[in-house]
């Protein structure tokens, strides 16, 4: 593949909200998990582990638990600035569309690995979660783009990672201590087209050689962008479609 072919791969990759019933070929699966083999990780520690679910009461579940962690941290939304603008709402039931996927693809790392960094990264705490976590973010980054090259749509369902969602899913699936949940995969055949990504101009993000606090955008500046990017992905949620 090209950097022409690569680009397009990527800008068509988007988050779908919107499933079709219909289910995937185990090969999909098998496709979508081997890409995410071939990832790198911090000194090729390879920590990420793969649950594949496809039960329909297991996936009740999880959606369940899901949902009921989102609300909890939708109740932290009255504690925003004002300047942010658009407040993220509920939908209801509508939130979890994800639910009407025919894959669920959970992404653990095992926490046992981090025993085989470099002693400078294993003693260094900061450090060596992050050689971590970027290990896991680019397989499961990895996984998505190979959902795209099949003609399937991918969300990302971060809630996932908060403790309490994390904490009930694992004793759900019989997970032991050392497996970390770090993001779960929604994934089929869109129901919907993405929409077109609002995203930032890349003159305002390049700078060669030295650069001070003047070639950066103002405080200003960066308060305008949040509130434009916070009611367009809000507007997204909302339609589902794609961020």
């Amino acid at each position: 593949m090209n950097y022409d072919g690569l680009y397009q791969l990527v800008k068509q990759r988007r988050s779908v909200r919107s499933f079709k019933a219909d289910p995937l070929p185990d090969e999909y699966i098998t496709k979508i998990i081997d890409l995410a083999r071939w990832s790198p990780s911090g000194f090729n520690l390879q920590p990420w582990e793969f649950i594949v679910i496809k039960d329909q009461k297991i996936k009740d579940s999880i959606v369940n638990i899901v949902l009921e962690g989102r609300n909890s941290n939708m109740a932290m939304e009255i504690t925003r600035e004002t300047w942010q603008g658009t407040k993220w709402k509920p939908l209801g039931n509508e939130l979890e569309d994800f639910s009407t996927a025919p894959v669920f693809i959970l992404m653990g790392g095992d926490k046992r690995t981090k025993d085989g960094l470099p002693m400078i990264l294993r003693y260094d705490n900061r450090r060596g979660e992050s050689t971590f976590n970027s290990g896991l973010a680019s397989a499961f980054l990895y996984m998505h783009l190979a959902a795209t090259t099949l003609g399937l749509g991918s969300q990302w369902v971060s809630q996932i990672g908060e403790p309490k969602t994390a904490s009930l899913l694992g004793k759900l699936l019989g997970l032991p201590r050392y497996i970390e949940l770090y993001d779960m995969m929604a994934v089929g055949y869109p129901s919907q087209k993405p929409r077109q990504k609002l995203l930032r101009k890349d003159r305002k993000m390049i700078y060669h050689d030295y650069c001070g606090e003047k070639d950066f955008r103002t405080n200003a500046e960066v308060r305008d962008f949040i509130r434009r990017i916070r009611t367009w992905t809000i507007a997204m949620h909302h339609r589902h479609a794609s961020q």
